[in-house]
């Protein structure tokens, strides 16, 4: 029972991640909830694994899985962000305020 939740936490995640790519207005708010959504999305899917596998090979790989996945999908969208903002890419037509302005300087 609890593989069948954390599998579907996870594939809800996933959803509201595609549907914030679709629906947020520039490439920041778009990226900041792909990532946030995919990633706790696709570390539940991977705990899901891990209780209904238990400690065999799948489950090892999960749990290995798991760490790698959330800190290197943060890192690289990071990476991501600041190249767009390097790059000359605008914020969206209702953002308040541009914080990353003053550190550039």
């Amino acid at each position: 029972m609890i593989t069948i939740i954390l599998i579907c936490i996870g594939v809800l995640f996933n959803i509201f991640g595609c549907v914030g790519l679709i629906r947020l207005p520039d490439v920041y708010n778009r990226l900041q909830a792909a990532t946030k959504c995919v990633t706790l999305g696709c570390c539940s899917i991977l705990l899901g694994v891990v209780f209904h596998y238990g400690l065999s090979d799948a489950g090892f790989k999960a749990l290995f899985a798991i760490p790698i996945l959330f800190f290197s999908a943060t890192v690289a969208a990071h990476a991501l962000i600041r190249g767009a903002y390097h790059f000359g890419t605008k914020l969206g037509e209702k953002s308040v305020k541009d914080d990353y302005k003053e550190v550039v300087k």
